[in-house]
C-alpha cells in the first residue's frame, strides 16, 4: 500500500503530542520488556503492520526471543509469560478493545492491580493509550512498512 501522508510532517505538533506522551511512557519505571510486549500485543489486535515490524524489533533488540514474539497472540495458553506480563497483557487488550466492552471488569482491574501499584497500572493504562495513538496514525495514514531499524542495535 501507498502511504498517504506523513503524519510527522503534516503536522509536527500532533507529531510532538504523542512524542511526549512515548517518552513519559518510558520514564515511568515500567520495564522495557514489558512495554515492548504490550505495544507489540495492542498492534496485533489493531492489525497495526508499521507497529508490528517496529516494536518485534526493537523488543528483538533489546533481547526478546523470538518464541515469546511469535506466541504472544496466544499468551494465555503459552508457559513462558510471567504472572506480571499475563496481567499487563488482559488489561492491554481490555483497553485497546474498551469501545467494544465499554468497561474493564472488577475482576480484571483486581488481577492487574495485584501486579502493579497505583502508579503501575496508570502508567500501564498509559502505555497501551499510547500505542493505540500510535496505531491510529500510522494505519490511517498507511506508514511504510519494513524500512524501520531499532535503535536498540542488533539483537543480542
Amino acid at each position: 500500500m501507498k502511504q498517504r501522508l506523513d503524519y510527522r510532517n503534516a503536522s509536527p505538533e500532533a507529531f510532538k503530542a504523542l512524542l511526549n506522551t512515548e517518552m513519559q511512557v518510558h520514564k515511568s519505571g515500567l520495564e522495557e520488556s514489558l512495554i515492548e510486549l504490550v505495544k507489540t500485543r495492542a498492534s496485533q489486535i489493531n492489525g497495526c503492520a508499521y507497529c508490528l515490524d517496529m516494536h518485534t524489533k526493537d523488543a528483538r533488540a533489546l533481547g526478546e526471543t523470538e518464541q515469546r514474539l511469535y506466541l504472544l497472540s496466544a499468551w494465555r495458553e503459552a508457559p513462558c509469560y510471567s504472572e506480571r506480563e499475563r496481567a499487563a497483557l488482559a488489561w492491554t487488550e481490555a483497553v485497546t478493545e474498551i469501545a467494544m466492552t465499554q468497561e474493564i471488569s472488577d475482576e480484571l482491574y483486581a488481577q492487574t492491580h495485584a501486579h502493579f501499584d497505583d502508579k503501575g497500572i496508570v502508567d500501564l493504562t498509559l502505555a497501551v493509550i499510547a500505542i493505540n495513538g500510535w496505531n491510529r496514525m500510522a494505519i490511517a495514514f498507511r506508514s511504510k512498512v519494513g524500512d524501520y531499524v531499532s535503535p536498540h542495535g542488533k539483537k543480542r
